[in-house]
């Protein structure tokens, strides 16, 4: 069998073991350390803004810590991009608060701003209005900003920005990460950048990072005991684990040119194939690309290609199954035009890692030759 080309594997610096050794040759081994501090101030400077950032677990820890930071709570209601991976909504439930999902519209694949409005009108007549609002990155391309910024303003709503698949990306100019009340960061093993598993939260408040801090590290009072007046969970980044992603800072832009490289070879390819279309970047939009997407004319068309890709030992997968659609989220609340249905049913993700050969892109070729 021919070697596995994954859709986004980890691509190493070389600098990581360098960080990640020095913990081990100071014993910082423990949550906490040089490290932590380290990488927190050069997510903070990358941002390029008046942020502050705490490293945490996961991107789902990130957004579990913003709702409670935003006094979400049972019974509250939060609005939710339908289309998008279901850590963006696990945490709602968590605080035992009811998720509402939202539609995207056809330019960015993003949570629709008209549809937001809608529900945010429906659930004011119903004297519940939102607590939250969970806007998304998708695949790395930056949702309507303006549009639902706007929106959320006008109804005094606050924003939860899910940056977990854009870090690098930008919208006007602004670095992604930095548009939300509060904003996540994902360094999952599949991301631009991974510490293996981790996340940040990014607030312009040092109030809201230290709250966060503090809930992370078990919410420990101030006392030469365990004191403990509020529950707290364990959700703070380790010293080892942010040293990786330190070296993985180092390369990030070189990530973001590469994995951009991915999608003009696809677009090369596939631009004058009547059944293939692309995401293009609508203006004031840059994304990193994460992942490299295309919609064809049919779902049967899309698991074709799927299995002519696994035929050859190459990962493929259909866009995210939108989280109105998921057995666990079934009696939700939804606003639904249709897109992310379409998306769904039409749309396979591609192999985007930055560190794909030149012969496993001679591997991808033959096989979108072949096939189209």
């Amino acid at each position: 069998m021919k070697p596995k080309i994954w859709l986004s594997s980890p691509h190493m610096s070389g600098n990581e073991q360098k960080f990640v050794k020095e913990a081990f040759d100071t014993n910082w081994v423990a949550p906490l350390g040089p490290n932590v501090n380290g990488f927190e101030n050069d997510i903070s400077k990358y941002l390029n803004e008046d942020n502050y950032v705490a490293a945490l677990s996961s991107g789902t820890a990130a957004i579990h810590l913003a709702l409670i930071l935003l006094d979400v709570s049972r019974d509250d209601i939060v609005l939710c991009q339908s289309k998008t991976f279901s850590a963006s909504a696990n945490p709602i439930v968590y605080q035992g608060a009811k998720p509402v999902f939202i539609d995207s519209e056809k330019d960015t694949w993003n949570m629709c701003p008209e549809q937001m409005e809608l529900a945010i009108k429906d659930a004011i007549k119903e004297g519940k209005k939102p607590k939250a609002i969970i806007a998304v990155h998708l695949y790395g391309m930056p949702y309507k900003v303006d549009e639902i910024h706007a929106i959320a303003k006008n109804y005094n709503i606050p924003v939860i920005e899910d940056s977990a698949e854009a870090f690098g990306s930008n919208y006007k100019g602004k670095k992604c990460g930095t548009f939300g009340d509060i904003s996540i960061l994902s360094f999952n093993g599949n991301k631009i950048i991974t510490t293996s598993g981790g996340g940040a939260l990014v607030t312009n408040k040092k109030d809201i990072k230290n709250k966060a801090v503090f809930l992370a590290t078990q919410a420990r009072d101030k006392s030469v005991a365990y004191l403990h007046s509020h529950i707290g969970y364990n959700y703070r980044m380790s010293n080892i684990v942010a040293g990786i992603g330190r070296g993985q800072m180092t390369v990030l832009d070189k990530h973001v040119e590469l994995r951009r490289k991915n999608y003009q070879f696809y677009e090369d390819i596939l631009n004058n194939v009547d059944s293939v279309e692309l995401l293009n970047e609508p203006k004031n939009h840059f994304s990193n690309r994460w992942l490299s997407c295309i919609l064809l004319d049919s779902q049967k068309s899309r698991e074709a290609l799927r299995l002519e890709f696994d035929k050859e030992n190459i990962e493929t997968r259909p866009l995210w199954k939108p989280m109105h659609q998921q057995p666990v989220f079934s009696d939700c609340k939804k606003y639904i035009n249709g897109v992310s249905d379409d998306l769904f049913e039409r749309g396979l993700c591609l192999p985007s890692g930055s560190n794909l050969t030149n012969n496993e892109l001679e591997r991808i070729h033959n096989v979108l030759k072949s096939f189209f």
